[in-house]
């Protein structure tokens, strides 16, 4: 496991940039279920343009940094919409460029072990606990498949209080533990989540 790293608090800021209407076109409704953020852009602005409450964007998108919003960065604008996390995708990345650099192959970044990996994040902020095994869905073996996910092998590597991508992927290759997770020849599949500061990545044996 990650040793915790203590987060100072911040006072959270909105800018409500005074923009006319016929600068940008507005709509009634949103007409996509995703939007990719563009330079300026806030939860408040967002929501405007496309007739959403800021406060309602937060919420489906709660591990986005309302206060520093990522150019590129992806994030839901209905119910509806699949959770998405540009950390997430970040993550997958480094590790396939840390792969790559030994000779391995890449590995396939899942939906369905992705979103896995999102719930044992959530779980593990939400119920208070950093473990391997949780209170609510056991181990990430018993808990992959109870999601209906088949495997011949199987790991996790978790992490909490790291800010971005690079920073918990340092952390975890200066693990002997986790590295060896991360460049098993043996994994074909990824899946990572990211909540509230708190990273899951599961590995699994797919084919």
């Amino acid at each position: 496991m990650i040793k915790k790293i203590a987060l100072a608090t911040f006072a959270l800021m909105f800018i409500f940039p005074v923009m006319s209407n016929a600068q940008i076109q507005m709509f009634d409704e949103p007409p996509f279920e995703h939007y990719k953020v563009s330079p300026g852009d806030s939860f408040w602005f967002i929501g405007q343009r496309y007739n959403v409450d800021y406060r309602q964007l937060m919420r489906l998108n709660p591990d986005v940094d309302p206060y520093n919003m990522h150019v590129g960065e992806v994030i839901r604008l209905k119910e509806s919409a699949e959770h998405h996390s540009q950390f997430e995708d970040q993550v997958v990345q480094l590790v396939n460029r840390e792969r790559q650099n030994r000779g391995l192959q890449p590995l396939q970044h899942r939906a369905d072990l992705k979103n896995v990996a999102h719930k044992k994040a959530e779980d593990m902020i939400n119920s208070n606990y950093f473990s391997h095994n949780s209170p609510n869905y056991g181990s990430p073996f018993d808990m992959i498949r109870t999601f209906g996910i088949s495997y011949q092998a199987a790991a996790e590597n978790i992490a909490k209080g790291q800010t971005t991508p690079e920073q918990v992927m340092n952390s975890w290759m200066n693990s002997s533990g986790h590295r060896q997770n991360i460049l098993n020849d043996n994994f074909d599949t990824i899946g990572v989540g990211f909540y509230h500061g708190a990273w899951v990545q599961l590995f699994i044996k797919a084919r």
